[in-house]
Parts: C-alpha cells; sequence; structure tokens
C-alpha cells in the first residue's frame, strides 16, 4: 500500500488522524471532535474535519478492509429505512455469522433489481464464495437470487433467524441520530463504508471475551490503524 500523504495540511499528520479515528470510531458529531480538540489546545473548524473525512475516509476504508481476514461464508442481507436530503431511501447492508460488515450499498428502491445489485457487489468483492445467504421474507431477495443461480443457498426466515443483521443497524441507527441524518446519497455512501470499515476493525463481543484477550484485540486493532494511516 502506498503511503497516504498528509502533505500541504496546516495541521500536524498525528492530528489528522486522530481526529479521524474519533469521528469514525464513536458516535460523534463533527462539532463533537472540534469541541475534544479543543479541550487538548488544538484549534481546528468542524469544516476542516469534514474535508479531512471526505479526503482521506474512503482511502483508510480500503486499507483497513485489505488487513482484515477473510469473512465468513455465511451471510445475512437486510435493509433499513434511511432519511437522506429529506427523502426516503433504503440502506441495505450484509454481514457474516460473527457481525461483520461485508458490504452496504445506499439505493432509492426496495425491489429485485437493488436486492441483486448488492449481491453482485458482494459476489465480485468478497474473497470467500457463499455457503448460505439468510435474508427476512422480503420476496425481492428471493426473485435476485433465482435470477443470480443461487436459490439454493438462500434461507428465507423470520426477524429471529436474521437477528444477526438486525442487531447490526444500531450502529447506524446512532450515527443517523447524532448526525441528523445524511445529506445525500454520495454522503451516505461513502461515510457508511469508512465508517463499516473502522466498525469492523475495532469492534468486539466484550461480554464474550477476558480481560487479557481484550487488551490482546485492541492492541491489534490500534496496529491496523496505524497501517491503514501510514
Amino acid at each position: 500500500m502506498k503511503p497516504l500523504s498528509f502533505k500541504r495540511h496546516r495541521f500536524p499528520t498525528e492530528v489528522i488522524k486522530h481526529a479521524l479515528w474519533l469521528y469514525f470510531r464513536f458516535s460523534l458529531s463533527l462539532r463533537d471532535v472540534e469541541e475534544l480538540l479543543a479541550e487538548r489546545g488544538i484549534e481546528v473548524s468542524y469544516e476542516t474535519i469534514r474535508c479531512w473525512a471526505k479526503k482521506f475516509g474512503p482511502a483508510i476504508a480500503r486499507r483497513l478492509k485489505r488487513l482484515r481476514p477473510s469473512p465468513s461464508p455465511r451471510w445475512h442481507l437486510d435493509e433499513m429505512v434511511c432519511r437522506v436530503g429529506g427523502k426516503r431511501m433504503y440502506l441495505w447492508r450484509a454481514v457474516d455469522d460473527e457481525g461483520e460488515v461485508l458490504d452496504l450499498l445506499v439505493q432509492r428502491r426496495r425491489d429485485t433489481q437493488a436486492a441483486k445489485k448488492l449481491l453482485m457487489r458482494l459476489l465480485g468483492r468478497q474473497p470467500v464464495e457463499p455457503k448460505l445467504i439468510t435474508t427476512d421474507g422480503l420476496r425481492s431477495y428471493s426473485a435476485a437470487l433465482s435470477e443470480l443461480g443461487l436459490e439454493h443457498l438462500h434461507r428465507a426466515g423470520r426477524l429471529r433467524e436474521n437477528n444477526r443483521a438486525e442487531n447490526s443497524h444500531l450502529p447506524i441507527r446512532q450515527r443517523e441520530r447524532r448526525m441528523q441524518g445524511f445529506k445525500s446519497q454520495s454522503s451516505a455512501q461513502r461515510f457508511l463504508t469508512t465508517h463499516a470499515a473502522v466498525y469492523n476493525t475495532f469492534y468486539t463481543q466484550q461480554h464474550l471475551i477476558s480481560r487479557p484477550t481484550l487488551r490482546r484485540f485492541r492492541a491489534e486493532a490500534h496496529g491496523a490503524w496505524a497501517k491503514a494511516t501510514a
């Protein structure tokens, strides 16, 4: 991976990296990040942080994704309604059975073509072939999988069977409320893609692991972030 270039920026590289980490890692608004930096004596406007996120976020997301191990071949697909620019749109998301966010796509429709577009992105970008695809009862999934010849992998269940995907919407809802909605389809797609990569890197199920294991996972996550922002 080529190193990121932080040249011609007034602020030091470490300040930019820390601001981006705060913004994508936690449910903070741009103004929240500005306040946290100001408390440390760093005067930077939230608009500058927005520019940093727009410029460096996608590149960091691609680097973090390359550093991740291969996901599980058992996929869960679901869609959620979101407000983008005051309009009703749909966020199509795919996660594996361990909660890893595989891909997401902001679209205007909730039909077979929208489901097919998400599936084609998944099949083209994931390093593993699916062995099981679990969805809710939306018929668009069945039609799209049938067109792609994957109906034998499909399991359409109720909410409990697709609970992994349903629960994975919660961090998105938190960010959506904190940001007071998304401004445009392109900005929503860009932010959520970067957010998913950072979420995958730092997410740990703390109630299932010991403290020494948690410390090791955190160290590995920060190591991956350091490599992705180098």
